[in-house]
């Protein structure tokens, strides 16, 4: 809650607030992608961008605006629509 970034990446100028957060962001610099999609074998840097892309084969956009009716895959996209 406190806003510090205490994790920085010894790469780039990029800062996190958790050790995991950082180890994640690091795979951009190793080309790491542990997590594998099942379906098309695609792979991800995080647990997190996987599950995104498994809604492209589901179809899930559990996330709808409430002034269009636009349905989106993840929140942030929602967020950008509403700007």
């Amino acid at each position: 809650h406190t806003g510090e970034k205490p994790f920085k990446c010894d790469v780039c100028d990029a800062v996190s607030t958790t050790a995991g957060n950082l180890q994640v962001h690091k795979r951009i610099h190793t080309g790491e992608k542990p997590f594998k999609c099942i379906l098309c074998c695609s792979m991800f840097t995080s647990a997190s961008n996987l599950k995104v892309h498994q809604k492209k084969h589901t179809g899930e956009k559990p996330y709808s605006c409430d002034v269009c009716g636009a349905i989106f895959t993840t929140a942030g996209h929602l967020k950008v629509h509403k700007r």
